[in-house]
């Protein structure tokens, strides 16, 4: 493994469901290859329970992490930042890669609404691997 991963942070308003779910999916699909932060600008209480379920299903566990709120020092160790609806709160540092990923925002969904962003974000986090020279593992780990 090379000695410097690359560092991505998934930044939404309330880190519960979105940034959540992406960072699931670059940890299961990275082997360990990424280095993955997420947060958000007004981090909720707990992660979104239709965002665990969606992910469960296909074998990433969201249930040990927690909201937590974006700070500089996050963004700032971070070589892409990816925002998803937090507009303007996403502080800007020049030299960073921003990508802006548009989402149907998962609050107040139940499972079902959850699925389609959950497939969305995951055919997104294979793109940014590879982008990042990292081949996507195939199925999560375990």
């Amino acid at each position: 493994m090379p000695e410097s991963r690359p560092s991505v942070l998934f930044v939404c308003v309330h880190n519960a469901g979105r940034s959540q779910m992406a960072a699931g999916f670059v940890r299961a699909l990275s082997g360990g290859a990424v280095e993955v932060r997420s947060a958000g600008s007004m981090p909720a209480e707990q992660i979104n329970p239709a965002a665990v379920e969606a992910m469960a299903e296909v074998g990433v566990d969201l249930r040990g992490q927690q909201p937590k709120v974006l700070t500089e020092d996050a963004v700032h160790a971070s070589d892409v930042v990816i925002t998803m609806g937090c507009g303007d709160a996403c502080p800007y540092y020049p030299g960073k890669r921003y990508e802006d990923w548009q989402l149907d925002d998962p609050a107040g969904q139940g499972v079902e609404a959850v699925r389609p962003i959950r497939d969305e974000i995951r055919r997104r986090v294979e793109e940014l691997l590879t982008s990042l020279d990292v081949t996507p593992a195939t199925t999560p780990a375990p």
